[in-house]
């Protein structure tokens, strides 16, 4: 008995955990497969089963595929730009620097700050008399001004730039912590064999950061297909920025909880796909010398 005494700690923990997140994701599911919406929300009788509908629906849907296109876009390449950046700020400032540590705090703030806020400033910023516009104007280039956000070509890059500015400086983080755990006796063995700054970057310090990569490239993949509170602040889905969290929401808004519903378990197939495949890959990857 003392063996699985530990285990009765765990035992509420468990049974909320199921009560609460288990048992709702799993009949919320199950409506995918349903015809359950706002005309029979109360009557069960009426809610019948349609097996993969909503699905065949869906993917014939231009709408649709133009959210899957934009989400898949939106993950793609702000996961690129926010590690990408992430990884350059933390070399530069893994360094001993007077203000090391206040430009850390700096480039850490946006990760901390609510969507919502960002996303107004962001607004204030591109709006038609915002303060991009008013610059333009003041260097005799109003000729370039635009409602950013209102036009296809612009609006999405707009909102690709307020999620990379939010998160970069989280990424920093995690790659500053693992830069911490690399050795300098590595660096000072290269140095006496005459390796250069650059072939030290190739051979020692991004093999070993290899695990923080993996942790920035994974939680960036999911924050970006899961995508919803950006668009929705700045555009609410509009000029070409729609995407599946958004095309959720307005279905589940209409009343059409089964085909929401589909279309959340569709968005949970692509996240544990895509994280699967890019975790396996990337942890293969990983080097411990």
């Amino acid at each position: 008995m003392k063996r699985y005494y530990p285990y009765s700690f765990t035992y509420f923990t468990v049974l909320f955990y199921g009560l609460f997140f288990i048992v709702p994701s799993v009949v919320g599911l199950s409506f995918a497969f349903t015809n359950w919406g706002s005309e029979n929300l109360t009557d069960w009788a009426a809610v019948k089963f349609v097996g993969l509908d909503h699905f065949r629906y869906l993917f014939s849907d231009s709408d649709f595929n133009q959210a899957l296109t934009n989400t898949f876009a939106f993950a793609a390449v702000t996961t690129f730009l926010k590690v990408f950046l992430g990884l350059l700020l933390a070399l530069g400032l893994n360094r001993k620097l007077i203000t090391r540590q206040f430009l850390r705090a700096v480039y850490y703030i946006p990760a901390v700050l609510s969507v919502t806020v960002v996303g107004l400033l962001f607004s204030a910023i591109f709006s038609m008399d915002g303060i991009f516009n008013r610059l333009l104007q003041d260097l005799g280039m109003g000729r370039y001004a635009l409602n950013w956000l209102g036009d296809n070509r612009t609006a999405m890059s707009i909102v690709m730039s307020l999620e990379v500015w939010k998160w970069s400086g989280f990424c920093m983080m995690i790659f500053l912590a693992g830069l911490q755990t690399i050795s300098r006796d590595y660096y000072e063995a290269s140095s006496i064999d005459g390796a250069s700054r650059l072939q030290q970057f190739r051979r020692i310090t991004f093999p070993l950061l290899m695990p923080a990569i993996t942790i920035n490239m994974t939680l960036n993949l999911i924050g970006g297909f899961k995508v919803f509170d950006q668009v929705y602040v700045l555009t609410n889905g509009r000029s070409g920025t729609e995407v599946l969290n958004t095309q959720v929401y307005r279905a589940f808004s209409n009343g059409l909880y089964g085909r929401s519903s589909a279309m959340g378990l569709i968005l949970f197939g692509i996240i544990a796909i895509v994280t699967l495949v890019v975790t396996s890959y990337l942890k293969r990857k990983e080097v411990d010398y």
